[in-house]
């Protein structure tokens, strides 16, 4: 029976546990490069123990960033910045993982930490600012919610087809890099999701109206990167798998649309929601885990490993979802940025036999051979009716 720390291999990748850092956008980047910054923000997730380490949403065009403070790869200048990141986390002991997306007509805004409108919400730029443009969405309609009112530019199909280009060039440029996992962004109201909701997507061509056609932008886009990203490393995808709204993207259809993926070359599905949407019904945000339900589906009915987020930051309940092999992999946001040792303090929690073997062996070394008062290390035991050896 796997637990929280048990290895996890797919394809020709190895992972030392189930715990991955999910992709969060840090609005710092210049020209979409990475830097210190990001090496030492994720070269410290990756000595934490985390197995698998994203950075952020990786813009596949200039205008397929959130704002111009976020991270990219569309050109070749890029590359350098992402293989060091790439070194830090393989010398750290885990395995770089990239998620290359377009943010759609939730592009054009101001870093949420910056400013925001009157209702409290992010703050989109109008296009004539100096760190704003126009949108780009399936069809002509703008997002609405958080201030997102301004004109949005229905794409035309060579404009669809370019941009499939760049997703495999962004690719190319990852391989270069030195990743070994690509996730493919198809959630939470960005471009791949838009396509898949009619909230956004209302064309009558091959790609809006049926499920298979609202499919069709992803399928493509899996089939270019596929063509340049290497059968032994895992391609994945992120799919906002349901709107929460009954005009929106149903669960139903996400299992469909996984399944023609799959055939596609998918080898790993992660669940989130589709966010087209702030009109959802019922929005179950703080429930705990209230994703795995849905993936763990997707994982018995279209037979492909899975992995979801959303409230596993509790050690017990991640570790439970793997031992009763609901999912395969543990995504974690928040828990991330608040503990960058959050395996090795839930590899305490839950009474590993040794949770120090997350961290680097020197580090490890000290740990393990201290002296003096235990708790003073800054990881105090946990309770003895909380432990057990994993």
């Amino acid at each position: 029976m796997p637990d929280l720390f048990s290895p996890y291999k797919l394809k020709d990748v190895t992972l030392r546990n189930r715990t991955v850092m999910s992709p969060m956008t840090m609005y710092n980047s210049v020209d979409g490069k990475l830097d210190d910054y990001h090496v030492s923000y994720l070269g410290a997730r990756a000595a934490g123990g985390f197995a698998l380490i994203f950075g952020e949403q990786m813009a596949i065009t200039p205008d397929g960033r959130t704002t111009t403070s976020c991270a990219g790869i569309w050109n070749d200048d890029q590359i350098e910045g992402h293989a060091r990141v790439c070194r830090i986390v393989e010398r750290m002991g885990a395995v770089p993982a990239i998620q290359l997306g377009h943010t759609g007509r939730k592009g054009s805004e101001v870093p949420p930490h910056k400013a925001t409108n009157d209702e409290g919400t992010w703050k989109q730029l109008p296009p004539e600012h100096p760190d704003g443009w126009t949108c780009v969405a399936p069809s002509a309609i703008p997002y609405g919610g958080g201030g997102h009112i301004y004109p949005v530019e229905q794409l035309t199909r060579e404009k669809i087809k370019d941009i499939h280009k760049s997703y495999a060039d962004a690719a190319r440029r990852a391989l270069d890099a030195g990743y070994k996992w690509l996730e493919m962004h198809y959630a939470h109201g960005y471009l791949g999701a838009s396509f898949f909701s009619p909230l956004a997507n209302q064309r009558t061509d091959e790609y809006g109206g049926s499920v298979e056609n609202r499919a069709r932008f992803h399928l493509e886009a899996l089939d270019a990167v596929r063509a340049v990203w290497p059968e032994k490393y895992p391609l994945t995808m992120r799919l906002g798998s349901d709107d929460l709204n009954p005009k929106g993207t149903q669960f139903e259809d996400s299992i469909i649309a996984i399944r023609m993926m799959k055939e596609h070359g998918l080898d790993f599905a992660d669940l989130s929601l589709g966010f087209n949407t702030d009109e959802m019904i019922n929005p179950p945000l703080n429930e705990v885990g209230f994703m795995i339900e849905r993936t763990n589906r997707v994982r018995r009915e279209v037979g492909i490993p899975v992995g979801t987020s959303w409230n596993l930051g509790v050690p017990q309940n991640a570790d439970r979802v793997i031992r009763e092999e609901l999912i395969d992999l543990v995504f974690l946001g928040r828990p991330a940025l608040a503990n960058p040792h959050w395996p090795i303090w839930a590899a305490r929690e839950l009474g590993h036999e040794d949770p120090f073997h997350l961290a680097p062996p020197d580090w490890a070394w000290w740990l393990r051979n201290f002296r003096g008062h235990g708790p003073s290390i800054g990881l105090p035991a946990a309770p003895v009716a909380e432990r057990r050896v994993a």
